[in-house]
């Protein structure tokens, strides 16, 4: 079951494509800065995540507007996120959460994706100023899509 709200959110480091090439992400470089909209997904290429990630690019500055920064984030390599987020022009950033510490620091895991085993469920958390959860949402299925307006009314609240 996901982290609750309330909980602090694991802090983590992660690769991440950027225009000038790979990078880290770290999470606890945006705490005190501005809200985070952490969205996990279970596999870059695949039709549900395209609909969500493509919504999200598209919604960049409403999100902008709540002082929110929305990340994608799954098992997938960055190589692979970076593709995907160029044949779809997805503008938001694609995490890669390759070894799943992160999956499993959220307590996110989906135990088998279409037989390949374990990745990410569909979840998401809106991460305050101050590091701590104040929205977690994992989806009953894959196919489901996060609740965009329970996310939207907590970083109203942020």
């Amino acid at each position: 079951m996901a982290l609750p709200a309330g909980t602090k959110a694991p802090d983590f480091t992660v690769r991440t494509m950027t225009k000038d090439g790979p990078a880290d992400f770290k999470l606890s470089d945006h705490i005190g800065k501005q809200n985070i909209v952490l969205l996990f997904f279970p596999g870059a290429f695949t039709h549900i995540c395209k609909a969500e990630m493509c919504k999200m690019s598209e919604e960049t500055a409403k999100y902008a507007a709540l002082n929110a920064l929305v990340c994608g984030i799954s098992v997938d390599t960055f190589y692979a996120q970076d593709a995907w987020a160029k044949q779809e022009s997805i503008t938001i950033p694609l995490l890669s959460d390759f070894r799943h510490e992160v999956t499993r620091a959220y307590d996110v895991v989906w135990p088998d994706f279409s037989g390949m085993g374990p990745a990410s469920a569909r979840a998401s958390f809106v991460i305050d100023k101050n590091g701590v959860i104040v929205y977690s949402e994992q989806t009953a299925s894959l196919l489901d899509l996060p609740d965009f307006e329970k996310i939207e009314a907590a970083l109203g609240k942020c």
